[in-house]
């Protein structure tokens, strides 16, 4: 079963994954007729929900309005929900963004935004969707068995019904109308999700959420045509012998989408085992890799060392491994605690 992490309303919360794929196969190659990508130095953005970014530019957190000021961090990555970009089915609310936007645009910084569809350690009703999807019953349970910490309940969108994605995608076009070209990158979130088929009432299927994820990838990058689109992927539900995982990086390769994660685990087994080893085989022929570096990953102990993982460690096996160009860090990172080099 997968595991879950993401944002809960405008608060990121987040919990390692920790679940292995069984029947591991050697990721593909990428083709060789791929125009190689060069891997320039990783550059810092910071990570957070937009709430936060708001607190922080207001004034309510000058901790982090300093952060984002500092010379060493060339933009921030915000988590958007669904609902805060969209009211009524159809009208469309940009306000926020537009702020962010200039925010970081009069500092020369870079906005990527994270469209959310997917709340961990919520209840149904508070999942932060539209709530005329909600009333068409567009939702559905999700549950997070990760063996490390308590057994928790989400929601999100049900994409695997036609009218929600179909809505989902009518909000993409909207966003690309409006913002492609100004912002640096619009990912979706990650693939790990695990639905609670004793209470789902969507008509859930494992492989009807992968086709979802799929097209989704495929509409994004064709309304983002400026914008880097990039699709997170870490896990995927029922595929053990990673023919859909193979699929999703094949589909990036063909179409210039780039890919990243939620997690950056250098050498931790269950990561290695699923997409950490589709970033490296694919690395040279994607457009972009993007990592994120969340608040557990920094608790987290480098299998080498035993020890919690450094910033060294993390942004070389980025870098060099998976083919990162930009990453992501919580502001609870140890180093943007100090001042910038």
């Amino acid at each position: 079963m997968m595991t879950q992490r993401g944002a809960v309303g405008s608060v990121v919360l987040t919990a390692v994954a920790l679940t292995a794929g069984a029947g591991v196969t050697a990721a593909a190659p990428a083709s060789a007729k791929a125009a190689a990508v060069s891997h320039g130095k990783v550059t810092d953005n910071l990570y957070m929900s937009l709430g936060d970014f708001e607190d922080a530019t207001s004034g309510e957190n000058p901790k982090v309005k300093a952060m984002i000021d500092r010379s060493d961090i060339g933009g921030v990555q915000v988590v958007v929900p669904w609902k805060a970009l969209e009211g009524r089915k159809g009208e469309y609310k940009w306000s926020r963004l537009d702020t962010a936007l200039k925010y970081l645009q009069d500092r020369h910084k870079k906005l990527f935004v994270q469209v959310q569809d997917r709340f961990f350690d919520v209840a149904m009703k508070d999942a932060n969707v539209p709530q005329y999807v909600k009333d068409e019953g567009g939702v559905a349970p999700t549950i997070d068995e990760n063996p490390d910490n308590p057994t928790t309940h989400g929601a999100m969108a049900a994409q695997w019904n036609k009218d929600v994605r179909a809505d989902f995608q009518a909000m993409l076009k909207a966003m690309a109308a409006k913002f492609d070209g100004k912002l640096a990158g619009v990912n979706l979130p990650e693939t790990a999700v695990d639905v609670d088929t004793k209470k789902d009432q969507t008509k859930y299927t494992s492989k009807s959420y992968i086709d979802a994820e799929i097209d989704n990838m495929r509409y994004g990058k064709k309304v983002f045509t400026k914008t880097q689109f990039i699709q997170y992927i870490n896990f995927l539900p029922d595929d053990d012998d990673h023919k859909r995982m193979k699929e999703m990086f094949d589909l990036a390769r063909d179409k210039k989408i780039g890919i990243g994660g939620p997690d950056t685990l250098p050498d931790r087994k269950y990561q290695m085992e699923n997409s950490y080893k589709f970033l490296h085989a694919y690395k040279d022929a994607l457009p972009l890799v993007a990592m994120a570096v969340q608040e557990p990953d920094i608790n987290a102990k480098d299998p080498k060392t035993g020890k919690p993982y450094t910033r060294e460690r993390f942004t070389d096996f980025a870098h060099d491994y998976l083919g990162a160009r930009h990453m992501f860090w919580t502001t609870e990172a140890d180093w943007l605690q100090k001042p910038a080099a």
